[in-house]
């Protein structure tokens, strides 16, 4: 299946009154995992990878290219409308080699209204969107500043800037593996109130689940999710590790792709996990 505009899952969402996922992959067993998760729902998704906390050195060394090749023939492969995202890239040049490489969605971390606008006018000649973002979002591993998007500076940066959507902060969490954020649904609400375009919440793997309704009615149309998706991953990988003879046949248990292969077994953990988020998200069923 081509590609679908992120623009169109986003309005389909928001009339749908559901939310869609965009489950942060790493690899071809990730991506397949999110595929195949969402296949099995029945589900539009949002597949990719971020740039934020990886190795910049290899990102830039051909990662961005190898990713989006990757990503792009999940998509093609897949049974149900697919938009692939390079999340929270970390510069111009990074986001530009996406589009290049084949995503039809970007995502810069920044919230530099001239350099958004640029990108947004790349994207958009080329047929992509742009996903802008405005507040900063606490970091439940790494500490830093944080800072609540305001209701008129996020018009007013939409506006200026042409995004398609925009992520915003109002009280949900970075890398929150534990517990749950305390959401300020009044500024969420007063955010849609001024802001014409779809609302995403980044963090979602620590946004509470009674939160997700109030959220999807309040404007949000996407929620990113990756820190719950790594440790299924991991957890399924390290059990199946475990499980290993002590002179294992090293072919079958990596990269087989067969049932003794243990990254399938994180695979598996990981579809699991996207699942679950796909029905709480209300998109399951959703596919044309």
């Amino acid at each position: 299946m081509a590609l679908a505009p992120l623009t169109a899952l986003l309005a389909d969402a928001r009339a749908g009154g559901y939310a869609l996922g965009y489950f942060e992959a790493w690899d071809g067993y990730s991506l397949e995992a999110v595929v195949q998760a969402a296949e099995a729902e029945r589900a539009p998704v949002i597949i990719g990878a971020g740039c934020l906390l990886g190795h910049q050195p290899w990102f830039d060394g051909g990662g961005i290219e190898l990713l989006g090749a990757l990503g792009g023939e999940a998509a093609r492969q897949a049974e149900v409308p697919v938009a692939l995202l390079l999340n929270e890239t970390h510069t111009l040049e990074q986001s530009l080699r996406g589009l290049d490489a084949g995503f039809n969605a970007v995502m810069m971390h920044t919230a530099d209204t001239q350099v958004v606008a640029e990108l947004a006018a790349a994207a958009h000649d080329r047929g992509a969107a742009v996903e802008g973002e405005l507040g900063d979002l606490p970091d439940a591993v790494h500490g830093g500043t944080s800072s609540l998007t305001d209701p008129d500076e996020a018009a007013a940066f939409v506006e200026a800037t042409g995004v398609d959507c925009l992520a915003v902060s109002v009280g949900n969490v970075h890398l929150l593996a534990h517990g749950s954020a305390a959401i300020d649904l009044d500024r969420l609400r007063a955010i849609h109130e001024r802001v014409p375009v779809p609302l995403v919440i980044h963090g979602a793997t620590g946004f509470p689940r009674d939160a997700i309704a109030p959220a999807i009615a309040a404007g949000v149309a996407k929620f990113n999710v990756g820190t719950v998706l790594r440790t299924a991953f991991l957890r399924g990988l390290t059990e199946a590790v475990a499980e290993l003879p002590a002179e294992p046949d090293v072919h079958a248990a990596i990269g087989s792709h067969g049932p003794d292969d243990v990254l399938e077994t994180g695979k598996a953990a990981m579809a699991e996990a996207v699942r679950n988020l796909i029905r709480q998200y209300g998109a399951s069923g959703r596919a044309a």
